[in-house]
């Protein structure tokens, strides 16, 4: 009897999740639809029209170099901040690099960003970031004067900033939206590791950063074409853990439940719900093999932050001056790029964005109990606001995905009879009024 009671309580509470927590958002469709690739192209266009956009190139004229190209990201930013009445805060966020700095910077400059920030009506110190790259390179790239259009890598990316700006200016959200170009990633990220630093100067709650790094190339250096499929790359757990929480996982596990692999989880998940005709790829790599990106600055400094791009890159097109070799066309030109593909991964960050600035803060100090025992105890610190509850997840060890939730309303612990602790990994959301759920926490601790 006590067993039926138990199986009743789970499809009940199971049932109730489904019918409340699990509900789809329509807006989430809206931002969809809205989302334009004749816009895109028009600013992949204008981007790579600038000729190169190196870290180092020209910032006087207004037709060439990165200083138009800058000034035209901001012009734009302005301009979406007036359709919706001064919504976004814009400004250029800098630091000033010496070749003592890094062996890719020939001289003294500025690596100026372009930020724009969409202030949250609750939590407006919690930021959830989207950003792209302003620059671009030659074969060299030391060599800032030569033809260097980059128009997938990375005017896609930042094309598909400025549109989510676009798009998702349109609402309002609980917390803060980031919308930024980010310069010098070539060189050594230095654009995404001045604003990390700024931001963890000026004490942001960075939810997370979701860093666009080439999301137009849908024709592989392999022939693969794909126009459905993209990368999630995430880091397993933060470079600034503890030595206590690295003993820890040897007994409790969690060798891929840092924030990172969650936000990338979260990413995975809303994209099966609200766009299933796409193929999210969940790469288990900080960044391609030996690679960066901007997002890393971040996860240097502990944020959570995973790069989102296409899923088969064409190294013709990249870091390439534009030549033709052996009957083989060389550079990153706009020819190269897939408008409807872009705004396809664009939309992928769009509603991402979207759920998370929707949804409330995730719970705090999340520890876990149950050992020897034929059932998993989690307890947690509440979310201050006026949440509906909140939601534990389980899996097992060996999935990537989160396999198993129960909705188990607004309490801080629940006890799951009949879940042996031993053969699964559990972690707990906060669950707004409006169905948004925030990043699934993992046990940072345990108790009995």
């Amino acid at each position: 009897m006590k067993i039926f009671r138990l199986l009743f309580s789970i499809i009940s509470l199971s049932l109730f999740s489904h019918s409340f927590a699990q509900n789809t958002d329509s807006r989430i469709y809206e931002i969809i639809d809205k989302i334009s690739a004749d816009s895109i192209e028009n600013d992949i266009r204008k981007l790579a029209g600038f000729g190169t956009r190196n870290t180092f190139s020209d910032t006087v004229s207004t037709t060439r170099g990165i200083g138009a190209a800058r000034r035209f990201i901001k012009s734009d930013f302005d301009k979406i901040s007036t359709a919706c009445i001064n919504c976004l805060d814009v400004f250029y966020q800098k630091d000033f690099v010496t070749p003592e700095d890094g062996e890719r910077i020939p001289k003294e400059a500025w690596i100026v960003n372009v930020v724009a920030i969409q202030k949250g009506t609750k939590y407006p110190n919690r930021y959830i970031i989207m950003s792209g790259d302003i620059d671009s390179r030659a074969s060299n790239t030391m060599d800032y004067t030569t033809d260097a259009p980059g128009a997938n890598d990375n005017a896609s990316g930042m094309a598909g900033t400025m549109e989510a700006a676009r798009v998702l200016s349109q609402y309002k959200f609980e917390n803060s939206i980031v919308y930024v170009g980010l310069s010098g990633e070539e060189q050594g990220l230095f654009g995404g590791k001045g604003l990390a630093e700024y931001a963890k100067k000026n004490k942001w709650e960075i939810i997370g950063i979701l860093n666009n790094d080439m999301i137009g190339n849908i024709e592989g250096v392999d022939g693969v074409i794909d126009n459905r499929s993209f990368r999630i790359f995430s880091e397993p757990v933060p470079p600034t853990e503890s030595e206590r929480e690295r003993n820890m996982r040897r007994f409790y596990g969690g060798e891929v439940d840092g924030n990172s692999r969650q936000l990338a989880r979260y990413i995975h998940k809303n994209v099966k719900t609200y766009m299933p005709e796409m193929n999210p790829m969940m790469i288990y790599r900080l960044d391609r093999f030996g690679r960066g990106g901007h997002h890393r600055p971040f996860n240097d400094l502990g944020f959570a932050g995973v790069r989102i791009m296409e899923a088969h890159e064409n190294y013709n097109r990249q870091h390439q001056d534009i030549r033709t070799e052996n009957g083989i066309a060389y550079g990153d030109v706009v020819e190269g790029v897939n408008f409807n593909y872009a705004k396809k991964l664009t939309a992928v960050n769009a509603i991402n964005l979207a759920s998370l600035a929707w949804a409330p803060p995730a719970p705090g100090k999340v520890e876990i109990g149950g050992i020897v025992e034929p059932s998993t105890k989690l307890k947690w610190e509440p979310v201050n606001g006026d949440i509906a509850g909140y939601k534990i997840y389980w899996r097992d060890t060996t999935s990537p995905y989160w396999q198993y939730s129960i909705f188990v309303g607004n309490v801080t612990q629940f006890t799951l009879e009949g879940i042996v602790i031993d053969n699964y990994l559990f972690g707990v959301a906060a669950v707004g009024k409006n169905g948004h759920e925030s990043l699934v926490v993992f046990p940072s601790g345990t108790f009995r």
